[in-house]
């Protein structure tokens, strides 16, 4: 059976402030060729879709459409969850007009794991999928007060995906989690709270014969040959400047036994690091590509960015070489942390989960309930 693996599309992001909605159209067109191409028996898609809770709605009829595409022009079966940064319950609300027999898609967390069973000429495959969850819904939804990590809320969620795997039916499992061994990059989100383990082993995920990964934007195995991330079709972060970027083509054959193959993307525009004198970039072939300019200048260039936009219309960071060797060699000094604000707080999670910070009466109302917990706190 041919599957194809991606994650962590991430549609409706920026990249320092520049739209990636042709980006992402090109990279969706490479996934569905691919599909045709190899006829690929499913399709699944390791999480974080969308880049935050609430999309914009340009993302959500972007993916539609894709899609749309896959259902229409394919036979393609598609399994896909949601990850940390995507709704559960807008995921899940994508599952109720699609056919079941070729579409397993999970949004929320549930102690009733139902495969998807496939069947090609050696029998059956079971694709399980595993939406990504935090510790508080999994304790409600097992009723297990104990839980205190995502390995704790990845195992029970196997426990319930394993009682429906049919004897004898291969298991392919799909997931959105850390696994020990795997190299992160700047562009992910903690899975966790400050100080909370992050990763799983490798082995909580015994049994099964492919185990596909979301989160990670690097494409890798993790712990062993068949648990893999197929890492995001695009760069979000200058740390990934260059990077190869791939979805995992996977054949399983009667006997279980996997083989991988890479499929690279060919995203519109690159993401690199240019070093050099600001005259001599000036003189560079123009690109399209995101770009990061380190100047080795030894003075301040007048409009150093605006004249490189000239050339390299989506430059979006400038730095000097001077500056950064000061960064790498200054000593650190031991300075005391303050304690974040809790209104500065509040607003950040505002602006994670709706893209919008406080407006001015949402603020009085938040001032005023802080100062009355700080009353009732001086007062005990």
């Amino acid at each position: 059976m041919k599957i194809l693996h991606t994650s962590d599309l991430h549609l409706g992001r920026q990249f320092n402030g520049i739209a990636l909605d042709q980006d992402h159209d090109a990279v969706l067109d490479q996934i569905g060729r691919a599909v045709i191409d190899h006829a690929v028996d499913a399709l699944v898609i390791a999480g974080d879709i969308f880049d935050r809770a609430t999309p914009p709605a340009t993302a959500v009829r972007q993916f539609n459409t894709f899609l749309s595409r896959i259902a229409s022009d394919t036979k393609t079966a598609v399994i896909m969850i949601a990850g940390n940064h995507d709704s559960g319950d807008r995921i899940e609300s994508m599952s109720i007009m699609t056919d079941t027999r070729r579409a397993l898609i999970r949004g929320v967390i549930s102690a009733d794991e139902k495969p998807l069973l496939l069947s090609d000429a050696h029998g059956v495959v079971a694709f399980s999928g595993l939406p990504f969850a935090y510790e508080y819904a999994a304790r409600e939804c097992f009723s297990d007060e104990t839980m205190q990590t995502p390995e704790h809320v990845l195992a029970a969620q196997l426990a319930a995906a394993r009682r429906h795997v049919p004897d004898g039916a291969r298991w392919v499992v799909v997931s959105h989690a850390f696994v020990v061994g795997a190299a992160g990059s700047e562009s992910e989100r903690s899975l966790v709270r400050v100080g909370g383990i992050e990763t799983v082993r490798p082995e909580t995920y015994a049994g099964a014969q492919y185990v596909a990964l979301g989160h990670l934007h690097r494409p890798q195995s993790a712990g062993a040959s068949h648990i893999r991330y197929s890492g995001s079709p695009l760069a979000f972060g200058f740390d990934e400047a260059d990077a190869a970027k791939s979805m995992n083509l996977v054949d399983i054959d009667g006997e279980g036994r996997v083989t991988v193959e890479t499929i690279a993307f060919q995203p519109m525009r690159r993401v690199r690091v240019l070093r050099g004198r600001h005259a001599e970039l000036l003189l560079a072939p123009p690109s399209e590509d995101f770009i990061k300019v380190v100047l080795t200048d030894d003075t301040l260039v007048i409009d150093a960015m605006k004249r490189l936009r000239v050339v390299f219309p989506s430059a979006c960071d400038l730095t000097y070489a001077r500056d950064e060797q000061a960064r790498e060699s200054k000593p650190l000094e031991a300075r005391t942390i303050a304690a974040a604000d809790p209104a500065d707080v509040i607003n950040d999670f505002l602006d994670l989960v709706r893209d919008q910070r406080m407006s001015e009466p949402e603020a009085r109302v938040i001032a005023s309930a802080l100062g009355d917990m700080q009353q009732e706190g001086d007062a005990a």
